[in-house]
């Protein structure tokens, strides 16, 4: 019954995707420049069917990608959010405009962006656009609801840095002049809808609007993780988030359609890093950086597929000249629809302080290598860190490793050490189990992306560590509200052991 009742919430879906027989032509009245949509997933990696899953289905997500311009070697700049966020609004690298550590500039000391880098919205507002960032549930209002209740609030934004708050709009878009285009960033919940993980409330909401949960049965674990019934459920239970926000994307293209806008839009879909997980988000392994990245509008070749490798930050390049308008020359991202675009021989990516945890990682990834470099080799790569050790995904790797229940490939996230340079074929070893560093044969090969990623961060001016006084103006908004018996929180303990090891030179 489960399963019939999923195939028939699928076929819904699909159905949500096809033309509508009136109302859905272009409007006549509107602008010629065209609409830039950025349809922002949280959580989540490239597990959709066009994507090569195949243990659910996301026809939305698969015909958009039929229709437009599916990039298979797309990464982010970094592996968590606001990072990521901070890099993609800006078109530059994180690291080089001082935003590469989470959640920062949120206390007393504020980072201000370095002349002349402006946020994307505000150069396409300075064009005449109307840009909004909007709830998924914002964007799909009714003509009945807006006309109730015009005004919409501003989603999720997390920039480590100070924005304007003008730059974002507060009417809905449906209610423009006629004559306007639009800027519009869609925030989807996508993995976060799981919560923590192996909640009951999140199967309940996929029965209501799906018809039914992924069985865990259906699970195929990667070979880093255990198969405990811990993991294997909330794997389930990713899938399942997987498969709402195909659901979600196809009400959204529906909305856009009835509207007759769809045609006149250039329609993006990317996550902002990969899957929470273990070994995953806040690391720079595939499954941290490596992200789904389709493009559909008017011009773009119909099912082609990209393999050149890309970064999230250049949606604001293409972005940008898509509608016409000039990329500037202080811009890191570039235009990778360009008729004349080079592609990347390379791609970096950074990970720092994640909340309360300090880290320092950067890595190179060619085509075929990535080279991981470590400048905190002496800590574990599971340090202390409350958001991520409320998980039960997390809690379970450390009762199995504690009881001898991991092999080498599950075990080595584990480890109370980190090698300082990591190097892995990715043609031979796609989930980077096996490295090189050690290997002479690899000598040269890692001598030269360790030549590469050193000349990036000195090209780039690379800010790297954040200064103590930046740590503990942000700390104290993590620990605002804690009274004197919260004192010995986990977050207070683990910024005191973060204190202790940089004290120690760990």
């Amino acid at each position: 019954m489960n399963f019939l009742r999923i195939v028939i919430g699928l076929v819904v879906a699909q159905l949500a995707f096809e033309p509508l027989p009136s109302n859905g032509a272009p409007n006549p009245a509107a602008s010629s420049r065209p609409n830039i949509v950025w349809v922002i997933v949280e959580d989540m990696s490239a597990d959709f069917g066009c994507y090569g899953e195949r243990k659910i289905v996301t026809p939305n997500i698969d015909r958009l990608a039929a229709e437009g311009v599916r990039f298979d070697r797309a990464f982010v700049t970094g592996p968590i959010c606001s990072i990521c966020r901070s890099a993609l609004v800006t078109g530059m690298w994180q690291t080089s405009i001082g935003a590469n550590h989470h959640r920062s500039g949120r206390g007393t000391l504020k980072i201000q962006l370095p002349a002349p880098v402006t946020p994307v919205p505000e150069l396409f507002r300075a064009a005449g656009y109307l840009t909004l960032n909007l709830t998924v549930a914002d964007f799909l209002r009714s003509s009945a609801q807006v006309r109730e209740n015009p005004t919409v609030k501003v989603a999720k934004t997390d920039y480590n840095f100070e924005w304007e708050a003008a730059m974002y709009d507060r009417k809905h878009w449906s209610v423009r002049p006629p004559d306007q285009p639009f800027f519009i960033q869609i925030q989807l919940h996508g993995g976060k809808y799981r919560g923590q993980g192996n909640g009951e409330k999140w199967p309940a909401r996929v029965h209501q609007d799906l018809g039914g949960c992924t069985p865990e049965s259906a699970v195929q674990l990667p070979p880093y993780l255990p198969d405990d019934p811990v993991i294997r459920q909330d794997w389930a239970q990713y899938l399942d988030t997987v498969r709402y926000t195909d659901w979600e994307l196809g009400r959204i293209i529906e909305r856009l359609r009835q509207a007759g806008e769809l045609d006149r839009t250039y329609l993006f879909f990317l996550t902002d890093h990969g899957i929470s997980h273990v070994r995953n988000k806040q690391f720079l392994y595939e499954g941290g950086i490596r992200v789904p990245l389709i493009a559909r509008g008017p011009g773009l070749q119909a099912g082609s597929v990209r393999e050149d490798l890309v970064l999230q930050i250049d949606l604001a390049a293409s972005s940008l000249a898509l509608a016409g308008l000039p990329v500037p020359d202080w811009m890191e991202a570039r235009d990778v629809l360009a008729p004349d675009y080079a592609p990347r021989p390379y791609i970096v990516a950074a990970r720092d302080r994640a909340d309360e945890t300090i880290d320092h990682i950067r890595c190179v990834r060619t085509e075929r290598f990535k080279y991981i470099r470590n400048y905190l080799p002496q800590r574990p790569y599971l340090q202390p860190n409350n958001y991520k050790d409320n998980k039960p995904i997390v809690q379970a790797m450390r009762r199995l490793h504690g009881g001898g229940g991991l092999n080498r490939e599950q075990a080595l996230i584990m480890a109370e050490e980190r090698p300082a340079e990591e190097l892995y074929d990715l043609l031979a070893d796609p989930f980077e189990l096996h490295n090189l560093a050690d290997d002479p044969a690899r000598g040269e090969q890692l001598a030269k992306l360790r030549r590469t990623l050193a000349e990036w961060e000195t090209g780039t001016r690379d800010r790297g560590p954040e200064s103590e006084a930046m740590y503990d103006s942000d700390m104290k908004v993590y620990l605002r509200g804690r009274n004197a018996e919260e004192a010995n929180s986990p977050t207070a303990r683990n910024i005191a052991l973060m204190k202790r090891w940089a004290a120690e030179g760990r």
